[in-house]
């Protein structure tokens, strides 16, 4: 399970047409330099989600470094097993929408989707079922002044192997036929994925989908998940198993590195029935951490910070662990990106990172 579906749920958590829009990294946003002394902007690489359930302060987080952002993406429908799109609480805040595009950010909503074990996999793969939802999101990429939508559809992912190749298919042939649509109305398409690496993430055609989306996000987070053991939840030797195999088969100007800007905070195994970790953003982890006096340690390995400590008293007394991410541990991952010629980045998620984060992103 990603950090998407488990945020959501706590929290509440190509084939190109002739003339598709221009690529995504073109874009340098703030305009042309006041004298010919003056150096050009640098291109805008950060891409940041926005999540519904604290929309206005990662509003004003993307405002503030709207010289950094390319491109928002609102946390704001999800697609439902009947193909239908529903909004979010606060989709299509006009605000948010004008707000962004003023400051030169371009607007793509994301669609993501809980639905039950196989539903998906049944809309992807039944070619009417498949057009209609198609259909439908393009609807709703035209109901507001929208740059584009970015797809992040995960409940494909256990598919049994008997089903996993015809899954797989069908999911490439609904990109491919939602991006051609989105081409011919001069939209971005975005896909969302999960990491190809150490046997996961077999369920996307990385080839498929990077030719046909203008960009391929990866989900470069969860190595250790909120029900699983307690670990980091990036490393740099992850990051290079990652993009080896991605920068093969998708071109690296479409490849966008989604970072995390989180963390989880587990119970210590032997502390009785294995409970799901709790969520921390990188602020909250921080202030977590200094409030319990507990030493700042980056892990040698993984460059992730951690530490432990105790809550409650007696019977209820327990340690517990937590991971997460900062400012100094993305900068000992950044060099991997730049081994593979990634220079494009995504924040999962807008108002969670660590304010150091954006310095740290713009010197790459």
């Amino acid at each position: 399970m990603s950090a998407r579906t488990v945020l959501a749920a706590a929290a509440l958590l190509l084939t190109l047409a002739a003339a598709p829009p221009a690529p995504p990294d073109t874009d340098t946003g703030a305009g042309a330099a006041g004298t010919d002394r003056e150096a050009a902007p640098p291109p805008r690489t950060v891409s940041g989600w926005l999540p519904y359930w604290d929309q206005e302060a990662a509003y004003a987080t993307a405002l503030r470094h709207k010289d950094q952002l390319h491109t928002v993406s609102p946390f704001w429908y999800e697609a439902k097993a009947d193909g239908s799109v529903l909004p979010h609480r606060g989709a299509g805040d006009r605000k948010v929408i004008d707000g962004l595009r003023e400051a030169g950010i371009k607007v793509v909503p994301t669609v993501h989707e809980r639905m039950a074990p196989g539903r998906l996999a049944a809309l992807v793969t039944d070619p009417e079922r498949r057009t209609a939802h198609v259909d439908a999101l393009v609807r709703t990429v035209r109901s507001r002044a929208y740059d584009g939508i970015d797809i992040d559809y995960e409940t494909h992912a256990p598919t049994p192997e008997a089903e996993y190749r015809r899954v797989r298919a069908g999911y490439a042939e609904f990109i491919t036929a939602l991006c051609r649509r989105l081409h011919a109305d001069r939209k971005l398409c975005v896909t969302t994925v999960s990491p190809q690496a150490r046997g996961n993430g077999r369920i996307w055609d990385y080839r498929r989908l990077g030719a046909a989306s203008d960009r391929l996000r990866i989900m470069a987070y969860n190595l250790h998940w909120a029900g699983g053991e307690p670990g980091p939840i990036s490393s740099p030797d992850w990051y290079e198993d990652i993009l080896a195999h991605a920068t093969r088969l998708v071109p690296r100007e479409k490849i966008e590195m989604a970072l995390p800007a989180y963390g989880w905070d587990w119970p210590v195994a032997g502390s009785g029935k294995r409970e799901r970790a709790r969520h921390v953003t990188s602020k909250s982890g921080e202030e977590l951490r200094r409030k319990v006096g507990a030493r700042y340690r980056l892990d040698p390995a993984s460059k992730t910070p951690h530490f432990t400590y105790t809550e409650g008293t007696g019977a209820a007394k327990r340690r517990r662990e937590v991971w997460y991410q900062d400012a100094r541990g993305t900068a000992a991952h950044l060099p991997v990106l730049r081994k593979y010629g990634v220079r494009h980045t995504a924040i999962w998620a807008l108002n969670f990172e660590d304010p150091a984060l954006w310095r740290t992103l713009a010197r790459g």
